[in-house]
């Protein structure tokens, strides 16, 4: 099973964290920021992955170091879980439609980490949650995994509906990239190496 897992402890947060690619959807979500718990479980159960995250943090400050260090987790341990990526599709793009809103990603898993985000949201925040928070934890993620990440919302103007379809376009094309397709022998690219 292609698994990866992490504990890291800092002067700001305490983070443990567990992720399958090959899973059901099935999370367990205690991270301290109920938006972020909301987001996640929509990323897992719309990518099939299994996603295990307990992390204490200084969110009475706010929720940056939170944020922005369980995305440093989750793009370790997918790394990890990717292993030598043989067999993998490597690329993922994904639509997703909802209500108003359309958001699209798309994934290269090439070893060259990069963050292209178009997002603009009508309010700068979603209950308590901070939006420039959503940039944060896209640009940590591609640059921990080494992923190519494109993010573009086309539009939208609910903020909640917005930043969700983000998450589920993510789940959705990460899991496309990172199928085993029988037909690719080795890694998929014509340097042999990903």
């Amino acid at each position: 099973m292609r698994t990866g897992e992490i504990k890291r402890k800092t002067n700001e947060t305490n983070i443990e964290l567990n992720f399958n690619i090959d899973g059901e959807g099935k999370t367990s979500l205690e991270t301290g920021v109920p938006f972020l718990d909301h987001m996640l479980d929509l990323f897992a159960k719309h990518g099939q992955f299994d996603l295990h995250v307990k992390a204490v943090g200084d969110i009475e400050i706010d929720y940056h170091h939170t944020v922005e260090d369980i995305a440093i987790c989750l793009g370790q341990v997918l790394r990890e879980a990717l292993g030598d990526k043989k067999g993998i599709k490597r690329y993922g793009n994904f639509f997703v439609p909802m209500d108003e809103t359309l958001a699209q990603v798309a994934i290269d898993l090439s070893n060259r980490p990069h963050l292209e985000y178009r997002a603009a949201y009508p309010s700068q925040q979603v209950g308590q949650f901070p939006t420039e928070l959503v940039h944060e934890f896209m640009s940590k993620l591609a640059l921990e995994a080494r992923m190519n990440l494109h993010i573009i919302l086309h539009y939208g103007m609910n903020t909640h509906h917005m930043i969700e379809a983000i998450f589920k376009a993510l789940g959705r094309a990460l899991d496309e990239a990172t199928m085993i397709d029988p037909r690719v022998k080795g890694v998929p690219s014509t340097k042999g190496m990903l």
